[in-house]
């Protein structure tokens, strides 16, 4: 099962710009068998593209979390996350019986990529491997090294924040019918994966640099 674990829409604030139902429909037409809406400190785009699942198509409603020490991804999520503290993300994620991923925590242009791996790396489930976002490859193969020198739990994603991107990265999920929570720690720890995908095009970035700009723009006018 194929699933792009890291995808945006226009509920991310200043950078999201795609409409969940879209989202899916494109994620279906490049032959994903689902994804993870990981909206920035909002699950909103995850319930509503969720409302368009299928049976052959699954929604992982998740959530890209800041925290004062940079970004957390919460996957199957039941509610909002308030918290900024790591520690308290961490709580809250699995009180959820949610699964704690960083995301591209060595992607040098990240402002929010997580900086205190070495301090948390024993509380969270999975590192990102694999992000189409991330401009340089030493980025992600820095997170694939820490990951296996530590044991830990290895996914990919897009990093998608627009329907060109969604699909650029994913995890295929082997001997696995339905992506549960504990089917897909199963698969993970089981290492019943491949993480595939490419990199996102420049393009894409300015893109996003240039919303964001104009957001904060009209913010502080």
């Amino acid at each position: 099962m194929k699933y792009d674990l890291h995808t945006h829409t226009k509920y991310s604030p200043r950078c999201g710009v795609t409409e969940p139902k879209k989202l899916v429909n494109t994620a279906i037409k490049k032959g994903l068998d689902g994804i993870a809406v990981t909206d920035h400190d909002t699950i909103k785009g995850a319930l509503e593209a969720k409302k368009f699942e299928t049976p052959d198509f699954g929604v992982i409603i998740g959530c890209e979390v800041s925290t004062d020490k940079g970004e957390l991804i919460g996957l199957f999520l039941q509610d909002e996350i308030t918290s900024t503290s790591p520690e308290d993300v961490i709580e809250d994620i699995h009180n959820q019986g949610g699964i704690v991923v960083v995301p591209h925590p060595f992607d040098e242009y990240r402002s929010k990529r997580f900086s205190s791996l070495s301090e948390y790396y024993k509380q969270i489930d999975a590192i990102e491997v694999f992000n189409s976002r991330c401009i340089k490859e030493k980025s992600n193969e820095a997170a694939r090294r820490f990951a296996n020198k530590n044991n830990l739990l290895m996914v990919g994603g897009s990093d998608a924040h627009y329907l060109n991107e969604v699909g650029l990265g994913y995890t295929d999920f082997f001997w696995v019918d339905d992506l549960t929570r504990d089917n897909m720690m199963y698969a993970l720890e089981k290492s019943k994966i491949n993480i595939r995908g490419k990199k996102s095009s420049l393009m894409n970035h300015a893109r996003t640099k240039i919303r964001k700009w104009s957001k904060d723009f009209v913010t502080y006018r």
